[in-house]
């Protein structure tokens, strides 16, 4: 029987607490999601009983996140008082069951705001698809995870067989419920934010004295030191320096208003193109998004040459469930008229060189210092450097094998990536032998949503082609 972990990290890092000042402005939202097509409805009771152990074995399940005084310091987690698993486990029914009733539903599920009170996750149980089948919207705050740490977290509550047996339950003490006063929460937050500004001083500090020292003791390293310190300046730069508006002369608009989509690519057939091509998957699937963004474009009579484009770099490499341990970066995109050789090539180049930058995590260095500043002034500063890029992509590695839910078989996997301000976000997620593609559209900077993800599968399949005659 496995034991229940303990959360040992009780503030936020500085970029999730970031993460978490954004969002007074909702359009910079951090909240992302998974679609799970399912062959059969789920014993719901079954999955109830088996998210209750998840939330033992995994107790950021059970906190809510609590602000310190000030905001001196990132928010601490806290057991929440009242927890209850039905709060976070819903089940709606589809009237008629068709894919676009359902794609509806899961842009109403992922725009809805959580409840800052309680934990931050939610998981909807959907009856009523044609031929029988269900799906689960599964919803959970970035400051929970990044999608590695879900994907690890998603072993908590999936089978690799429709007849596992049911976990064994797991006990947990019941959280205090009584109420702290406001004096002691006052000198906890107080003592919190005492000892993260002296931690984070003690920090530059150490590093200044460790860099002098090496200095002193070899000198001869002062020039390398000096051109290593301009290089991580001119790339730090590099990452911030994003303009003052978006690339694209049609996605200027921003809105609150969203809409999904999703289809698949083989992936197979995939891997053998970029292999053929001379590249990665991660780069087929980067350069088929350039491609069809750039296709879209054309179709409207505004072709554009580049677009700036968002994505998250995962420094991941330990097995723990939940956190955040990524980089956000930005580039450049071709997006002109080109042979899908040729972009291939020239994306494959761009994410080298961004993947080699010693200063991706740019943001995550100033984070800190950023959430400082009164959060209408973070908000507007995010905005303003979220706005600039045109759009989000992010892969994902899930399982190769089939896998179920209380009984259920996932026939396809299609994630949900927030759009921070930009105009589109494609998220994939490898299952099952094929790219399951996620779109989240803002449909204020997208006037023809259906023509996008046109351009988007166009740009996959001439890929597909040009790598099959390598």
């Amino acid at each position: 029987m496995s034991e229940p972990s303990s959360t040992s990290v009780r503030h936020m890092t500085d970029l999730e607490a970031l993460m978490w000042n954004l969002e007074k402005d909702p359009r910079l939202s951090s909240t992302v999601a998974n679609l799970s097509i399912l062959d059969r409805p789920v014993d719901v009771d079954r999955f109830r009983a088996t998210l209750e152990r998840a939330s033992v074995v995994f107790p950021r399940l059970r906190q809510r996140v609590s602000p310190v005084f000030g905001r001196l310091a990132p928010p601490t987690w806290e057991l929440d008082p009242n927890f209850d698993i039905n709060f976070h486990l819903k089940r709606v029914s589809l009237r008629t069951g068709s894919r676009s009733e359902l794609h509806e539903l899961v842009t109403s599920l992922f725009m809805t705001p959580f409840d800052r009170t309680r934990p931050l996750w939610e998981f909807a149980v959907i009856d009523g698809l044609r031929g029988g089948k269900s799906a689960m919207v599964q919803r959970l705050h970035h400051t929970i995870t990044d999608g590695e740490g879900g994907l690890r977290l998603s072993l908590e509550f999936i089978d690799f067989s429709r007849d596992a047996p049911q976990r064994e339950p797991i006990e947990i003490e019941n959280a205090p419920r009584a109420e702290s006063s406001l004096a002691s929460t006052l000198v906890s937050s107080l003592g919190d934010a005492a000892v993260h500004l002296t931690r984070r001083q003690i920090g530059v500090a150490r590093r200044t004295v460790t860099s002098t020292a090496q200095s002193i003791v070899r000198p001869t390293e002062i020039p390398r030191s000096i051109a290593s310190a301009v290089e991580l300046g001119m790339q730090t730069a590099n990452q911030l320096n994003v303009g003052d508006h978006p690339m694209s002369p049609l996605w200027v608009d921003r809105s609150l208003s969203r809409t999904f989509d999703c289809f698949d690519v083989n992936l197979a057939t995939a891997k053998a193109a970029a292999t053929r091509l001379g590249g990665t998957l991660n780069d087929f699937f980067v350069a088929g998004a350039a491609a069809g963004a750039g296709a879209y474009h054309e179709r409207m009579g505004n072709p554009v040459a580049e677009l700036r484009m968002a994505m998250p770099i995962s420094h991941r490499s330990d097995k723990a469930i939940g956190g955040n341990v990524f980089s956000p970066s930005q580039s450049l995109m071709p997006t002109g008229p080109m042979s899908p050789r040729d972009r291939f090539t020239e994306v494959h180049s761009r994410l080298q060189r961004t993947k080699r930058a010693g200063a991706v995590d740019a943001v995550g260095a100033f984070a800190g210092i950023i959430n400082l500043l009164p959060t209408s002034v973070v908000a507007r500063t995010g905005y303003r450097f979220a706005g600039t890029i045109d759009f989000v992509t992010s892969n994902l590695r899930a399982a190769p094998m089939d896998t179920f839910i209380a009984g259920a078989l996932m026939e396809a996997n299609y994630p949900l990536g927030p759009l921070a301000a930009t105009a589109f976000n494609l998220t994939t997620m490898s299952y099952r032998g094929s790219f399951n593609m996620g779109v989240v559209i803002d449909t204020a900077a997208i006037e023809d949503p259906a023509m996008l993800i046109s351009s988007l599968k166009a740009g996959y399949r001439d890929l597909l082609k040009a790598g099959s005659k390598s």
